[in-house]
């Protein structure tokens, strides 16, 4: 019995490797189509004879139930099986990147990239928990959350590079249908290489919690994107963020009262993880606001045509690769929270160099040396902000320790765009007076950069004041405690 047992476990030990390719490829699809239409938008709207507040939906309605569903789906992968619910999650976004592939009408693009956010919403979290419990020691688990950090953030980059390489020279159906053979490959192979896990104790899903924390997320993320398109004063976004509040606070008080909470709140105190999430949600409104502006700033000022625009990110990916490849060796030399500090620092400085990027500047000298700065310190960054963030985690509760981190990127996201895009429109328009569109456009991109960096460098204060002394996550006292 004892050498069945050992030869069982020596088998799964051996399948992590091919199981984490595996993983780490679905998380590169997911994260690569939260922006992979941006440099596509201007053909689906002349394809599809969308309107401009229409058009904006192709970007939000994924945003929406990707960011809005994590919470849910996160719990239910502990309670059902990650496994499931991940290859569940994976079938729907396949299905869903089908018909937004073969749609001809813009309803049907709005409802598959919906459907495509709510399959990415089930996939993406079961994945890290699989990832978590795979590999469970501290330095394997650091090198394993590098790889999978690092192939995210080159998913974001991606998704630009490869949406204006396809939309320039084939079609824009084609960024969506590429996601077929990665989904149909993870559906066979992985049930053959990861065992199913789910929570010990059989518990019931808390259904009141589940409405309330979904629909406190889905009405924060739309009021957020209303704000960006609309203003603050707006009803239609300010309507949406009073609910939001009022949900999150009824989401609060039903959770202190339950016995089987969705998210139980020593979960969310736990200070080695709260940290850590607090400090992603301003890195990620840091780096997707960055991703936007500096898009738009190549292609409107700097006058980069959408293919060119995309490939003016591969040294991003680059940055990010060798971040990535640092920051599990700091992690277990260093420790954690020093790797951190340096990381949001890197990307801070970078963040400084972009902002005083002008027109009449070359790419070799003006763009590339803050990209490069900014993204090494992006790869840095991910993987600990992920070891950190799923400290202490276990079989009962990895799915949800994973929604919790990938809300706040999502959420972080949302905010970033909505806030410092306005902030960059407001200061652009209140210069354009003068006559110099370059100028007032350089001014507004300027002024919300900056802002990024000064949210990065709040991020590293933050850590450096609030983290732990802890070589690792694992190692901090905190962790070591167990949890009510």
């Amino acid at each position: 019995m004892t050498s069945l047992t050992t030869a069982a476990t020596a088998k799964a030990v051996g399948r992590r490797g091919p199981a984490l390719v595996v993983l780490c490829f679905v998380q590169f699809m997911l994260v690569l189509d939260d922006n992979v239409v941006s440099v596509a938008l201007p053909t689906l709207r002349d394809d599809l004879g969308f309107s401009t507040a229409g058009l904006a939906w192709v970007v939000n309605a994924y945003f929406l139930a990707f960011g809005g569903l994590l919470l849910l789906f996160g719990r239910m992968a502990d309670l059902l099986g990650r496994r499931r619910v991940f290859l569940t999650g994976v079938a729907l976004f396949g299905t869903a990147s089908l018909v937004c592939g073969l749609a001809q009408e813009p309803w049907q693009l709005v409802g598959g990239r919906f459907v495509q956010g709510a399959g990415a919403a089930m996939a993406s979290p079961a994945a890290l928990a699989l990832i978590a419990l795979l590999f469970p020691g501290t330095e394997e688990r650091a090198k394993a959350f590098g790889l999978w950090g690092g192939i995210a953030g080159l998913g974001g980059t991606a998704g630009l590079v490869i949406s204006g390489a396809l939309t320039g020279l084939a079609s824009w159906r084609w960024i969506f249908l590429i996601n077929l053979p990665v989904a149909l490959a993870a559906l066979v192979l992985l049930p053959r290489l990861v065992p199913e896990s789910r929570a010990e104790r059989a518990v019931r899903l808390d259904v009141p919690g589940a409405v309330l924390g979904t629909g406190a997320l889905v009405a924060l993320v739309y009021g957020l994107l209303r704000a960006g398109e609309t203003g603050w004063g707006d009803t239609t976004a300010v309507g949406p963020l009073v609910l939001a509040v009022f949900l999150a606070v009824a989401f609060l008080v039903v959770e202190s009262r339950t016995a089987e909470p969705l998210v139980p709140l020593s979960f969310l105190s736990f200070r080695f993880r709260a940290v850590a999430n607090g400090a992603t949600l301003l890195f990620s409104a840091a780096m997707y606001a960055m991703a936007f502006l500096m898009m738009l700033h190549l292609q409107t000022v700097l006058g980069y045509r959408p293919l060119a625009a995309g490939l003016a990110y591969l040294p991003y990916g680059g940055g990010i690769l060798a971040g990535m490849w640092l920051s599990s060796r700091a992690v277990i030399r260093l420790g954690m929270r020093p790797t951190l500090v340096i990381g949001f620092l890197a990307s801070a400085a970078g963040l400084l160099l972009l902002s005083g990027v002008a027109p009449s500047d070359g790419y070799a000298s003006g763009v590339l040396p803050g990209m490069l700065l900014t993204s090494l310190g992006c790869g840095l960054s991910l993987p600990a902000l992920t070891v950190a963030a799923l400290t202490g985690t276990t079989e009962e509760d990895a799915g949800l320790g994973s929604a919790v981190l990938s809300s706040g990127q999502q959420v972080g996201g949302a905010v970033g765009v909505a806030v410092l895009v306005a902030l960059a429109t407001r200061r652009s328009e209140a210069l354009a007076a003068d006559g110099d569109a370059a100028h007032a456009a350089t001014e507004g991109f300027s002024l919300a950069l900056t802002v990024t960096a000064v949210l990065l460098a709040l991020g590293a204060v933050l850590i450096a004041a609030l983290l732990g002394s802890g070589r690792s996550g694992d190692s901090c006292p905190e962790a070591r405690r167990p949890r009510g």
